[in-house]
Protein backbone atom coordinates (compact mmCIF):
# COMPACT_ATOMS: atom_id res chain seq x y z
CA UNK A 1 0.00 0.00 0.00
CA UNK A 2 1.42 3.28 -0.97
CA UNK A 3 1.89 5.75 1.79
CA UNK A 4 0.24 8.41 -0.58
CA UNK A 5 -2.89 8.62 -0.49
CA UNK A 6 -4.36 8.74 -3.90
CA UNK A 7 -8.38 9.93 -3.84
CA UNK A 8 -6.93 12.40 -1.34
CA UNK A 9 -4.40 13.64 -4.19
CA UNK A 10 -7.58 13.27 -6.55
CA UNK A 11 -9.28 15.96 -4.30
CA UNK A 12 -6.95 18.26 -4.27
CA UNK A 13 -6.59 18.14 -8.21
CA UNK A 14 -10.33 19.23 -7.93
CA UNK A 15 -10.28 21.98 -5.74
CA UNK A 16 -7.71 23.69 -7.84
CA UNK A 17 -9.86 23.53 -10.71
CA UNK A 18 -13.35 24.49 -8.77
CA UNK A 19 -11.45 27.35 -7.27
CA UNK A 20 -9.81 28.63 -10.43
CA UNK A 21 -13.83 28.71 -12.35
CA UNK A 22 -15.70 29.54 -9.51
CA UNK A 23 -17.62 26.00 -9.24
CA UNK A 24 -20.99 26.12 -7.00
CA UNK A 25 -20.50 24.81 -3.54
CA UNK A 26 -23.19 22.38 -4.38
CA UNK A 27 -21.75 20.90 -7.73
CA UNK A 28 -18.36 20.38 -5.61
CA UNK A 29 -19.63 18.43 -3.43
CA UNK A 30 -21.58 16.03 -5.21
CA UNK A 31 -18.27 15.65 -6.92
CA UNK A 32 -16.00 15.21 -3.79
CA UNK A 33 -17.86 11.98 -3.19
CA UNK A 34 -18.59 8.65 -5.36
CA UNK A 35 -22.12 7.77 -6.12
CA UNK A 36 -21.58 3.79 -4.65
CA UNK A 37 -18.87 2.29 -2.78
CA UNK A 38 -19.25 -1.65 -3.21
CA UNK A 39 -16.77 -3.92 -1.35
CA UNK A 40 -17.04 -7.38 -1.19
CA UNK A 41 -14.99 -11.01 -0.45
CA UNK A 42 -14.12 -13.80 -3.41
CA UNK A 43 -13.66 -16.65 -2.47
CA UNK A 44 -12.16 -18.48 -4.63
CA UNK A 45 -10.87 -22.43 -4.93
CA UNK A 46 -6.76 -22.63 -5.63
CA UNK A 47 -5.57 -25.17 -7.62
CA UNK A 48 -4.57 -27.98 -4.35
CA UNK A 49 -7.78 -27.37 -3.10
CA UNK A 50 -7.66 -24.84 -0.71
CA UNK A 51 -10.09 -21.84 -0.19
CA UNK A 52 -8.66 -18.35 -0.30
CA UNK A 53 -10.26 -14.97 0.09
CA UNK A 54 -9.33 -11.88 -1.74
CA UNK A 55 -10.65 -8.57 -1.06
CA UNK A 56 -13.10 -7.09 -4.39
CA UNK A 57 -13.85 -3.67 -5.05
CA UNK A 58 -15.74 -1.10 -7.33
CA UNK A 59 -16.43 2.49 -7.04
CA UNK A 60 -19.07 4.11 -8.69
CA UNK A 61 -18.14 7.65 -8.69
CA UNK A 62 -20.44 10.05 -11.39
CA UNK A 63 -22.74 9.28 -13.87
CA UNK A 64 -24.48 12.59 -14.66
CA UNK A 65 -23.56 12.27 -18.07
CA UNK A 66 -23.88 8.41 -19.06
CA UNK A 67 -23.48 4.62 -17.70
CA UNK A 68 -19.88 4.58 -15.23
CA UNK A 69 -17.37 3.09 -17.57
CA UNK A 70 -13.62 2.43 -15.92
CA UNK A 71 -11.47 -0.88 -15.58
CA UNK A 72 -10.56 -3.56 -13.28
CA UNK A 73 -7.06 -3.77 -11.99
CA UNK A 74 -5.43 -6.94 -10.32
CA UNK A 75 -3.00 -5.94 -8.15
CA UNK A 76 -1.04 -6.68 -4.80
CA UNK A 77 -0.94 -2.81 -3.63
CA UNK A 78 -4.75 -2.00 -4.56
CA UNK A 79 -6.77 -0.73 -2.04
CA UNK A 80 -10.15 1.44 -1.67
CA UNK A 81 -8.35 4.94 -1.47
CA UNK A 82 -7.11 3.88 -5.34
CA UNK A 83 -9.99 2.50 -6.54
CA UNK A 84 -11.93 5.49 -5.63
CA UNK A 85 -9.02 8.11 -7.22
CA UNK A 86 -8.91 5.72 -10.47
CA UNK A 87 -12.95 6.35 -10.73
CA UNK A 88 -12.39 9.99 -10.20
CA UNK A 89 -10.22 10.06 -12.74
CA UNK A 90 -12.64 7.95 -15.07
CA UNK A 91 -15.11 10.74 -14.26
CA UNK A 92 -13.04 13.51 -15.31
CA UNK A 93 -11.44 11.87 -18.13
CA UNK A 94 -14.43 10.59 -20.05
CA UNK A 95 -16.07 14.31 -19.64
CA UNK A 96 -12.82 16.02 -21.19
CA UNK A 97 -12.90 13.98 -24.41
CA UNK A 98 -16.44 14.46 -24.86
CA UNK A 99 -17.71 10.81 -24.48
CA UNK A 100 -21.29 10.22 -22.80
CA UNK A 101 -20.46 8.33 -19.96
CA UNK A 102 -19.61 8.69 -16.39
CA UNK A 103 -17.02 7.25 -14.34
CA UNK A 104 -16.12 3.89 -12.42
CA UNK A 105 -13.10 1.72 -11.24
CA UNK A 106 -12.99 -2.08 -9.69
CA UNK A 107 -9.93 -3.51 -8.47
CA UNK A 108 -9.17 -7.10 -6.41
CA UNK A 109 -6.24 -7.02 -3.85
CA UNK A 110 -3.50 -9.89 -5.49
CA UNK A 111 -0.87 -10.82 -7.34
CA UNK A 112 -1.69 -12.22 -10.57
CA UNK A 113 1.12 -13.52 -11.20
CA UNK A 114 1.39 -16.22 -8.16
CA UNK A 115 -1.94 -17.53 -9.40
CA UNK A 116 -2.78 -20.34 -12.39
CA UNK A 117 -4.71 -19.61 -15.34
CA UNK A 118 -7.55 -22.18 -14.06
CA UNK A 119 -7.36 -19.84 -10.63
CA UNK A 120 -7.04 -16.57 -12.69
CA UNK A 121 -10.49 -17.63 -14.11
CA UNK A 122 -12.48 -18.61 -10.86
CA UNK A 123 -11.37 -15.43 -9.17
CA UNK A 124 -12.56 -13.43 -12.60
CA UNK A 125 -15.80 -14.95 -12.49
CA UNK A 126 -16.14 -14.81 -8.92
CA UNK A 127 -15.70 -10.97 -9.20
CA UNK A 128 -18.54 -10.84 -12.19
CA UNK A 129 -20.70 -12.78 -9.54
CA UNK A 130 -20.33 -10.09 -6.78
CA UNK A 131 -20.76 -7.07 -8.76
CA UNK A 132 -23.42 -8.81 -11.18
CA UNK A 133 -26.47 -7.14 -10.01
CA UNK A 134 -24.34 -2.81 -10.64
CA UNK A 135 -23.01 -3.43 -14.12
CA UNK A 136 -24.45 -3.63 -17.65
CA UNK A 137 -24.31 -1.76 -20.39
CA UNK A 138 -26.78 0.84 -19.80
CA UNK A 139 -25.60 0.86 -15.71
CA UNK A 140 -21.77 0.45 -15.66
CA UNK A 141 -19.16 -0.88 -18.38
CA UNK A 142 -15.92 -2.24 -17.13
CA UNK A 143 -12.65 -2.82 -19.08
CA UNK A 144 -9.17 -4.31 -18.46
CA UNK A 145 -6.46 -1.80 -16.31
CA UNK A 146 -3.06 -2.94 -14.77
CA UNK A 147 -2.85 -6.90 -14.90
CA UNK A 148 -5.91 -7.22 -16.57
CA UNK A 149 -6.56 -8.73 -20.18
CA UNK A 150 -8.47 -9.01 -22.92
CA UNK A 151 -8.93 -12.77 -21.44
CA UNK A 152 -10.19 -11.82 -18.26
CA UNK A 153 -13.05 -9.48 -19.91
CA UNK A 154 -14.34 -12.53 -21.95
CA UNK A 155 -14.26 -15.00 -18.38
CA UNK A 156 -16.36 -11.30 -17.44
CA UNK A 157 -18.85 -11.33 -19.81
CA UNK A 158 -19.35 -14.85 -20.54
CA UNK A 159 -20.05 -14.55 -16.35
CA UNK A 160 -22.38 -12.07 -16.77
CA UNK A 161 -23.84 -13.17 -19.75
CA UNK A 162 -24.56 -16.86 -18.24
CA UNK A 163 -26.05 -15.23 -14.81
CA UNK A 164 -28.21 -12.78 -17.73
CA UNK A 165 -29.06 -15.83 -19.70
CA UNK A 166 -28.55 -13.81 -22.78
CA UNK A 167 -25.61 -13.51 -24.77
CA UNK A 168 -24.33 -9.83 -23.34
CA UNK A 169 -21.49 -8.72 -25.07
CA UNK A 170 -21.73 -4.85 -23.95
CA UNK A 171 -21.19 -5.14 -20.09
CA UNK A 172 -17.35 -5.02 -20.98
CA UNK A 173 -14.91 -3.59 -23.07
CA UNK A 174 -11.26 -4.99 -23.68
CA UNK A 175 -12.69 -8.12 -25.11
CA UNK A 176 -10.95 -10.70 -27.91
CA UNK A 177 -11.93 -9.96 -31.50
CA UNK A 178 -13.40 -13.88 -31.16
CA UNK A 179 -15.88 -12.27 -28.52
CA UNK A 180 -17.32 -9.02 -29.70
CA UNK A 181 -14.15 -6.81 -29.09
CA UNK A 182 -13.40 -3.55 -31.27
CA UNK A 183 -10.34 -3.50 -33.61
CA UNK A 184 -7.56 -0.82 -32.65
CA UNK A 185 -8.52 -1.27 -28.77
CA UNK A 186 -5.26 -3.12 -28.03
CA UNK A 187 -2.97 -0.36 -28.80
CA UNK A 188 -5.70 2.58 -28.23
CA UNK A 189 -4.08 4.35 -25.04
CA UNK A 190 -0.68 4.35 -26.63
CA UNK A 191 -2.13 5.82 -29.98
CA UNK A 192 -3.92 8.53 -28.35
CA UNK A 193 -0.69 9.11 -26.51
CA UNK A 194 1.01 9.58 -29.48
CA UNK A 195 -1.73 11.83 -31.10
CA UNK A 196 -1.91 13.95 -27.75
CA UNK A 197 2.48 13.95 -28.31
CA UNK A 198 2.43 15.25 -31.45
CA UNK A 199 0.42 18.02 -30.60
CA UNK A 200 2.55 18.54 -27.95
CA UNK A 201 5.29 19.29 -29.63
CA UNK A 202 3.80 21.70 -32.36
CA UNK A 203 3.03 24.13 -29.35
CA UNK A 204 6.79 23.22 -27.41
CA UNK A 205 10.01 23.44 -29.04
CA UNK A 206 12.70 21.34 -28.37
CA UNK A 207 15.98 22.65 -28.26
CA UNK A 208 19.47 20.68 -28.12
CA UNK A 209 22.65 21.62 -26.43
CA UNK A 210 23.51 24.19 -28.69
CA UNK A 211 20.26 26.11 -28.33
CA UNK A 212 18.98 25.21 -31.99
CA UNK A 213 15.36 23.53 -32.25
CA UNK A 214 15.41 19.85 -32.98
CA UNK A 215 13.35 19.49 -35.85
CA UNK A 216 13.70 15.49 -36.04
CA UNK A 217 11.73 13.21 -34.07
CA UNK A 218 15.67 11.29 -34.21
CA UNK A 219 16.73 13.71 -32.33
CA UNK A 220 14.23 13.71 -29.65
CA UNK A 221 15.11 11.63 -26.37
CA UNK A 222 12.63 9.62 -24.52
CA UNK A 223 12.39 7.51 -21.73
CA UNK A 224 9.48 5.36 -20.72
CA UNK A 225 8.50 3.56 -16.87
CA UNK A 226 6.99 0.23 -17.61
CA UNK A 227 6.08 -1.65 -21.06
CA UNK A 228 3.26 -3.13 -20.24
CA UNK A 229 0.25 -3.34 -22.85
CA UNK A 230 0.28 1.30 -22.87
CA UNK A 231 4.26 1.38 -22.43
CA UNK A 232 5.03 -1.53 -24.62
CA UNK A 233 2.87 -0.26 -27.53
CA UNK A 234 4.16 3.42 -26.97
CA UNK A 235 7.57 2.26 -27.43
CA UNK A 236 6.59 0.54 -30.56
CA UNK A 237 4.86 3.72 -31.76
CA UNK A 238 7.77 5.90 -31.04
CA UNK A 239 9.96 3.77 -32.50
CA UNK A 240 8.22 3.25 -35.83
CA UNK A 241 8.82 7.23 -35.94
CA UNK A 242 11.72 8.02 -35.60
CA UNK A 243 12.30 8.86 -31.82
CA UNK A 244 14.99 7.64 -29.84
CA UNK A 245 13.99 6.11 -27.07
CA UNK A 246 17.38 5.81 -24.64
CA UNK A 247 15.70 3.93 -21.80
CA UNK A 248 12.20 1.32 -20.90
CA UNK A 249 11.67 -0.56 -17.72
CA UNK A 250 9.35 -3.38 -16.50
CA UNK A 251 8.16 -4.40 -12.97
CA UNK A 252 12.11 -5.76 -12.53
CA UNK A 253 13.72 -2.19 -13.26
CA UNK A 254 14.96 -0.85 -16.78
CA UNK A 255 17.43 -1.19 -19.27
CA UNK A 256 19.76 1.88 -21.27
CA UNK A 257 22.11 1.92 -23.84
CA UNK A 258 25.01 4.32 -22.42
CA UNK A 259 27.82 6.38 -25.11
CA UNK A 260 31.02 7.68 -24.15
CA UNK A 261 30.72 10.54 -26.88
CA UNK A 262 26.57 11.66 -26.14
CA UNK A 263 25.44 10.05 -23.08
CA UNK A 264 23.08 7.54 -24.65
CA UNK A 265 22.13 5.45 -27.75
CA UNK A 266 18.88 4.38 -29.27
CA UNK A 267 17.63 1.25 -27.85
CA UNK A 268 16.38 -1.70 -30.43
CA UNK A 269 12.62 -1.64 -28.99
CA UNK A 270 12.10 -4.15 -30.84
CA UNK A 271 14.75 -6.97 -29.82
CA UNK A 272 14.39 -5.70 -26.15
CA UNK A 273 10.60 -6.79 -26.63
CA UNK A 274 10.86 -9.82 -27.74
CA UNK A 275 13.29 -10.83 -25.35
CA UNK A 276 11.27 -9.69 -22.22
CA UNK A 277 9.08 -11.82 -24.05
CA UNK A 278 11.07 -15.08 -24.17
CA UNK A 279 12.90 -14.03 -20.65
CA UNK A 280 9.36 -12.62 -18.80
CA UNK A 281 12.28 -9.70 -18.09
CA UNK A 282 13.93 -6.93 -20.05
CA UNK A 283 17.15 -7.80 -17.17
CA UNK A 284 20.14 -8.72 -19.43
CA UNK A 285 19.13 -7.26 -22.84
CA UNK A 286 22.36 -7.77 -24.64
CA UNK A 287 24.28 -4.76 -24.76
CA UNK A 288 22.31 -2.62 -22.13
CA UNK A 289 23.10 -1.63 -18.78
CA UNK A 290 20.49 -2.34 -15.87
CA UNK A 291 18.56 1.23 -14.70
CA UNK A 292 16.39 1.62 -11.50
CA UNK A 293 12.86 3.11 -11.68
CA UNK A 294 14.13 5.93 -10.23
CA UNK A 295 16.81 6.58 -12.04
CA UNK A 296 15.22 6.16 -14.65
CA UNK A 297 12.64 8.69 -14.49
CA UNK A 298 15.84 10.79 -13.58
CA UNK A 299 17.06 10.49 -16.85
CA UNK A 300 18.18 13.56 -18.89
CA UNK A 301 15.89 13.41 -22.08
CA UNK A 302 13.50 15.41 -23.50
CA UNK A 303 10.34 13.36 -23.28
CA UNK A 304 9.52 11.23 -19.70
CA UNK A 305 6.79 8.48 -19.90
CA UNK A 306 5.80 6.81 -16.98
CA UNK A 307 3.43 4.37 -17.98
CA UNK A 308 3.35 2.04 -14.57
CA UNK A 309 1.54 2.92 -11.59
CA UNK A 310 0.88 6.04 -9.60
CA UNK A 311 2.84 8.45 -7.15
CA UNK A 312 5.89 8.25 -9.10
CA UNK A 313 7.12 11.58 -9.44
CA UNK A 314 6.41 13.85 -6.12
CA UNK A 315 7.72 15.79 -3.69
CA UNK A 316 10.69 13.85 -3.06
CA UNK A 317 12.41 13.48 -6.29
CA UNK A 318 10.28 16.17 -8.67
CA UNK A 319 13.50 18.53 -7.98
CA UNK A 320 15.95 15.44 -9.82
CA UNK A 321 13.64 15.77 -12.87
CA UNK A 322 15.26 16.72 -15.81
CA UNK A 323 12.55 15.79 -18.90
CA UNK A 324 11.19 19.14 -20.88
CA UNK A 325 8.01 17.23 -20.88
CA UNK A 326 6.18 14.54 -19.02
CA UNK A 327 3.49 12.48 -20.90
CA UNK A 328 1.16 10.56 -18.31
CA UNK A 329 0.22 7.49 -19.72
CA UNK A 330 0.25 6.14 -16.20
CA UNK A 331 -3.04 7.19 -14.05
CA UNK A 332 -1.98 9.61 -11.45
CA UNK A 333 1.98 9.45 -11.87
CA UNK A 334 2.64 13.19 -10.43
CA UNK A 335 1.39 14.56 -7.15
CA UNK A 336 0.10 17.56 -6.74
CA UNK A 337 2.89 18.81 -4.74
CA UNK A 338 5.44 17.49 -7.60
CA UNK A 339 2.98 18.69 -10.35
CA UNK A 340 2.97 22.57 -9.21
CA UNK A 341 7.29 22.82 -8.83
CA UNK A 342 7.14 21.01 -12.23
CA UNK A 343 4.82 23.93 -13.52
CA UNK A 344 7.26 26.25 -11.86
CA UNK A 345 9.99 24.97 -13.52
CA UNK A 346 8.58 25.41 -16.68
CA UNK A 347 8.58 21.83 -17.42
CA UNK A 348 5.21 20.90 -19.27
CA UNK A 349 3.39 17.66 -17.99
CA UNK A 350 0.58 16.26 -20.13
CA UNK A 351 -2.03 14.76 -17.53
CA UNK A 352 -3.25 11.52 -17.26
CA UNK A 353 -6.99 12.20 -18.22
CA UNK A 354 -5.85 13.52 -21.43
CA UNK A 355 -2.79 11.80 -22.44
CA UNK A 356 -4.26 8.43 -21.71
CA UNK A 357 -7.76 8.55 -22.50
CA UNK A 358 -7.22 7.07 -26.01
CA UNK A 359 -7.92 4.06 -23.90
CA UNK A 360 -11.83 4.86 -22.90
CA UNK A 361 -12.55 6.70 -25.96
CA UNK A 362 -11.83 3.45 -28.50
CA UNK A 363 -14.05 1.52 -25.23
CA UNK A 364 -16.88 3.46 -26.01
CA UNK A 365 -16.48 2.84 -29.09
CA UNK A 366 -15.96 -0.63 -28.76
CA UNK A 367 -19.55 -0.68 -26.51
CA UNK A 368 -20.91 1.31 -29.78
CA UNK A 369 -20.54 -1.47 -32.10
CA UNK A 370 -21.73 -4.08 -29.04
CA UNK A 371 -24.99 -2.23 -28.97
CA UNK A 372 -25.88 -1.93 -32.29
CA UNK A 373 -24.01 -5.18 -33.49
CA UNK A 374 -22.44 -3.21 -35.84
CA UNK A 375 -18.65 -3.61 -36.21
CA UNK A 376 -16.09 -1.37 -37.87
CA UNK A 377 -12.81 -1.45 -39.62
CA UNK A 378 -9.57 -0.50 -38.13
CA UNK A 379 -8.88 2.88 -40.37
CA UNK A 380 -12.48 4.02 -39.04
CA UNK A 381 -11.65 3.46 -35.27
CA UNK A 382 -7.94 5.24 -35.99
CA UNK A 383 -9.61 8.07 -37.64
CA UNK A 384 -12.24 9.13 -34.64
CA UNK A 385 -9.82 8.48 -32.08
CA UNK A 386 -7.41 10.99 -33.31
CA UNK A 387 -9.94 13.56 -34.39
CA UNK A 388 -11.08 13.53 -30.78
CA UNK A 389 -7.86 13.29 -29.05
CA UNK A 390 -6.89 16.29 -31.33
CA UNK A 391 -9.83 18.20 -30.21
CA UNK A 392 -9.86 17.35 -26.58
CA UNK A 393 -5.67 18.89 -26.86
CA UNK A 394 -6.63 21.88 -28.59
CA UNK A 395 -10.10 22.65 -25.80
CA UNK A 396 -7.60 22.10 -23.16
CA UNK A 397 -4.57 24.27 -24.73
CA UNK A 398 -7.26 27.04 -25.55
CA UNK A 399 -7.96 27.25 -21.21
CA UNK A 400 -4.55 26.51 -20.42
CA UNK A 401 -3.46 29.41 -22.20
CA UNK A 402 -6.81 31.88 -20.89
CA UNK A 403 -5.91 31.29 -17.50
CA UNK A 404 -2.31 30.68 -17.85
CA UNK A 405 -2.06 27.49 -15.98
CA UNK A 406 -1.29 23.99 -16.20
CA UNK A 407 -2.43 21.49 -18.22
CA UNK A 408 -4.04 19.81 -15.84
CA UNK A 409 -5.58 22.47 -14.15
CA UNK A 410 -6.80 23.04 -17.84
CA UNK A 411 -8.42 19.91 -18.54
CA UNK A 412 -10.32 19.39 -15.13
CA UNK A 413 -11.69 22.92 -16.07
CA UNK A 414 -12.83 21.61 -19.41
CA UNK A 415 -14.40 18.17 -17.52
CA UNK A 416 -16.35 19.85 -14.88
CA UNK A 417 -17.71 22.25 -17.18
CA UNK A 418 -19.23 19.63 -18.32
CA UNK A 419 -20.39 17.43 -16.01
CA UNK A 420 -21.36 20.88 -13.85
CA UNK A 421 -23.76 21.31 -16.72
CA UNK A 422 -25.20 17.70 -16.90
CA UNK A 423 -25.81 17.84 -12.97
CA UNK A 424 -27.95 21.01 -13.66
CA UNK A 425 -30.02 20.23 -16.51
CA UNK A 426 -30.86 16.37 -14.26
CA UNK A 427 -31.57 18.70 -11.63
CA UNK A 428 -29.36 16.54 -9.06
Amino acid sequence: MSEINPFLNALKQLKTAADLMNLEASVLEILQKPKRILEFSIPVKMDDGTLKVFEGYRVQYNDARGPFKGGIRFHPETDLSEVKALAFWMTIKCAMVGIPMGGAKGGVTVDPKKLSIAELERLSRGYTRAVADFIGPEKDVPAPDVNTTPQIMAWIMDEYSKIKGFNNPGVVTGKPLEVNGSKGRDIATAQGGFYILEKVLEKIKLMDEKGKSKTANSDITVAIQGTGNVGGNMAKILAKNGFKIVAISDSKGGIVRKSKINGFEKLDVEGAMKWKKENESLEGFPGTEAVSHKELLELPVDILIPAAMENQITDENVDKIKAKIILELANGPTTPEADAKLFKRGITVVPDVLANAGGVTVSYFEWCQNIRNYYWEEEKVISRLEKIMKESFDEVWVIKEKYSVDMRTAAFVLAITRIAEAIRMRGM
